[in-house]
């Protein structure tokens, strides 16, 4: 599903990043730790196509997104890649229905309402969906977040830090979410933290050093 190899990126002389070969296949989740400073989150970031490497290959199915225009990436990733990032950027006049709606329209230039208030009523937040995301607690605001990202059914779910702002009920509710979700939309579900609680859940860890 998605194939990283030799992936080499820098910011300047002094902080530079060689990230290890990795897989994750479609359905499967991979945690990836490391403590801050190690590029756990700069390598989310070129996992979704929002930095490009300086040498290797990122690969989702038998897409190369290293090598596509910003263009095609823009396109690609609208269809392609869901993300959950720290900050939710939610549109502050928009209600958490026309948020989630958004990101359909931005991808696919149709509204999928429909389906927006389907996954909406699966993260129970039925009740929520007519108001400002600014009066959401922060676990819902993660879930409206999750719901964005799902919208267009990716290929790939990115997450980053999802449950640090969590308390420890809530954190263990989203991580098992976006498991069981990554399993109900078959996405490879790639999760950057360094909240230790994650560990325990995940079998499949990579750690960066």
């Amino acid at each position: 599903m998605i194939t990283i190899k030799n992936v080499f990126f820098s910011y300047n002389s002094t902080t530079a990043f060689h990230f290890p070969d990795m897989h994750c296949s479609a359905s499967e989740a991979l945690l990836i730790t490391g403590n801050s400073g190690k590029g756990k989150t700069t390598l989310l970031h070129l996992l979704g196509g929002l930095l490009r490497p300086e040498s290797g290959s990122i690969s989702i199915q038998d897409t190369t997104i290293s090598s596509l225009s910003e263009k095609e990436l823009d396109r690609f990733r609208g269809n392609n890649i869901g993300l959950v990032l720290q900050q939710s950027h939610f549109m502050a006049s928009l209600n958490v229905l026309e948020n989630v709606v958004l990101a359909s329209w931005l991808a696919t230039g149709k509204k999928a309402t429909d389906k927006a208030k389907a996954l909406l009523k699966e993260l129970d937040l039925e009740d929520q969906m007519y108001k400002l995301p600014s009066n959401l607690s922060v676990g819902q605001q993660q879930r409206v977040s999750i719901a964005r990202a799902l919208i267009n059914e990716p290929k790939l779910l990115l997450a980053d830090e999802p449950t640090s702002s969590l308390d420890d009920e809530n954190a263990a509710k989203v991580a098992d979410l976006l498991v069981q979700l990554s399993k109900e939309y078959n996405a490879a579900l790639i999760i950057v933290t360094h909240d230790q609680r994650l560990k325990d859940k995940f079998s499949n860890q990579l750690n960066l050093n």
